[in-house]
């Protein structure tokens, strides 16, 4: 397995312990100030993206902006739960070449556009966008006064750990 798939089911193997940690309330809470997103929202965000990747079309073509939204995985840890039993399995099963060319179509925040990544570059930015959603809900589980065991928990390998 390459090491970048192998890194990438590392990171979501996070996901599978926060949802079978909380409850489906938990998951869809919204009360956390400022922006009153839920964990499940989140979620079920981090999980579109690989979605995305997996829909690739004959064109070499992946677009990132047309993510399933599935209102169920930010609501029911059981959906979300299965959900990324689909990504994992996906992630193991599916024949990636890292250095093969794709067209990505996101919107960056001035419309749509098109740019040239390898899977490699593709699946480091899955990953990494993975872990900076892992620190937004670990910021709504400490106002959710939830205690998630896991230091790493929304940080990058490459952050620096605070010595004492």
């Amino acid at each position: 397995m390459d090491i970048i798939i192998e890194s990438t089911l590392k990171t979501l193997k996070k996901s599978r312990s926060l949802l079978e940690k909380i409850s489906d309330k938990e998951l869809c809470n919204t009360s956390i100030s400022p922006y009153h997103s839920s964990i499940g929202s989140h979620v079920r965000h981090i999980l579109d993206f690989y979605d995305c990747i997996f829909n690739k079309n004959s064109d070499n073509l992946i677009d990132l902006t047309a993510r399933s939204r599935n209102r169920a995985v930010e609501t029911k840890c059981c959906t979300a739960l299965s959900y990324l039993s689909f990504i994992e399995e996906k992630l193991k099963t599916a024949e990636f070449n890292m250095s093969d060319t794709v067209i990505v179509i996101d919107d960056l925040g001035l419309g749509k556009i098109e740019m040239q990544y390898t899977m490699a570059s593709l699946f480091s930015q899955a990953n990494s966008h993975t872990i900076h959603h892992y620190a937004i809900i670990n910021y709504i589980l400490k106002g959710l006064n939830i205690n998630f065991e896991d230091t790493d928990f929304g940080y990058n390998p490459t952050t620096p750990k605070a010595t004492t």
